[in-house]
């Protein structure tokens, strides 16, 4: 069964029983850029993949976010020399020996590097909320809604989006804002994340949003 047919008979079964409604978003939304590191970025490393596109569409968001001074943040994934810290997840991917603290490798892609005062949250583990301090500074900025993007979909992307779901707030993945190493893992979990966890829109369809709610506005305070 190709792709698309499975894609499409799961699709008519879901909406049948009530699944995949649109949450939209709130008042207050803040971008997670998650581990477009070097690592995931360079298609030679065995974590990477080709993820231009993907880094081409989070300039894009983050250009928007910047524009209208709304929450920025960013994610690494790093381990101590020891590696005591990775726990089982490393035996389970040994790949992620690559990722050590302090190495050029889980540094941001320069092509989306951090400016000002953007932060980069350090975590182990998938989602951008386990063992973070994440949820406390999405709290002290009034943050409701989560716009998500990088790598890897199938990994830290539905993991954050099934976390962002569990602390309440409204989560929106653009599609080509996010990538993996395969598509088939992509396809799924798109489909699974938007069936359960929140809305799978486009990079046009959040920056146009962006525009409508925040220019409007900026427009209004210099007339």
């Amino acid at each position: 069964m190709s792709s698309t047919s499975w894609l499409d008979e799961a699709g008519e079964l879901y909406a049948e029983r009530e699944f995949g409604e649109s949450v939209g978003f709130g008042e207050q939304p803040a971008l997670v850029v998650i581990d477009l590191i070097n690592a995931f970025t360079d298609p030679d490393s065995n974590l990477g993949s080709d993820v231009d596109d993907v880094l081409d569409a989070t300039k894009r968001l983050l250009d928007a976010f910047r524009e209208y001074d709304l929450p920025r943040y960013f994610t690494t994934v790093a381990f101590e020399e020891s590696y005591g810290d990775a726990g089982m997840f490393i035996e389970k991917v040994p790949a992620l020996r690559e990722l050590r603290l302090g190495t050029e490798r889980v540094e941001v892609d320069d092509r989306i590097e951090p400016v000002g005062d953007e932060r980069v949250v350090l975590k182990k583990y998938a989602s951008a909320f386990f063992g973070t301090d994440l949820q406390t500074e999405l709290t002290t900025q009034r943050v409701d809604t989560l716009v998500l993007a990088g790598v890897t979909t199938s990994g830290c992307i539905r993991a954050t989006a099934v976390d962002s779901l569990q602390h309440g707030y409204r989560t929106i993945v653009p599609a080509d804002a996010v990538g993996d190493r395969a598509q088939g893992p992509h396809e799924a979990n798109l489909f699974d994340i938007d069936a359960k966890y929140g809305d799978v829109v486009t990079t046009d369809a959040v920056c146009e949003h962006l525009d409508e709610t925040y220019g409007s506005t900026d427009d209004a305070e210099h007339t």
